[in-house]
């Protein structure tokens, strides 16, 4: 808590003592925070320096597994769209470590729009399982089924 206090009220009280501060920073001479120019004791300055380095890490994990689950969904989006694949996505989702799963959230939408896709026997569902070869075998020989009914029925062809 102490380091807290001295962290927030520190460097205040410190341009108060100095006269307003207008010696300027007290920051090494390569331009760098030091310990002095904080108002710490080198110990708290080290702990200081290591919590923002993790810090720093946590969030830097943080938005790489967002970007990979966001990369995963819009992978989910085109595996259920037929759409053709992007190797970002891919590279993405393998920086993160491949574990990567859909937020729930998302993962239940995904699954409702497949389960009303599923439940809807529409036209274009329809269309899209039909084999082509086949429907086309089937007109063809309904054309010269009828054709050979109108010839054996009419005279003139």
């Amino acid at each position: 808590m102490a380091f807290l206090m001295n962290q927030m009220l520190g460097s205040k009280l410190k341009s108060f003592a100095d006269g307003g501060g207008e010696g300027g920073s007290k920051a090494g001479a390569d331009g760098k925070e030091t310990a002095e120019s904080k108002g710490m004791s080198r110990e708290e300055f080290e702990e200081y320096q290591k919590q923002l380095v993790e810090e720093k890490i946590q969030r830097d994990k943080d938005f790489t597994t967002k970007k990979a689950e966001r990369a995963n969904l819009r992978v989910a989006l085109r595996d259920k769209y037929r759409l053709p694949d992007s190797a970002l996505d891919g590279a993405m989702i393998q920086m993160a470590g491949d574990d990567v799963d859909l937020p729930e959230e998302l993962a239940k939408m995904v699954d409702e729009d497949e389960e009303e896709e599923e439940t809807s026997n529409s036209f274009l569902n329809k269309l899209q399982n039909m084999d082509l070869d086949e429907l086309k075998t089937k007109a063809q020989s309904r054309v010269s089924e009828l054709r050979q009914t109108a010839e054996d029925k009419c005279v003139l062809m």
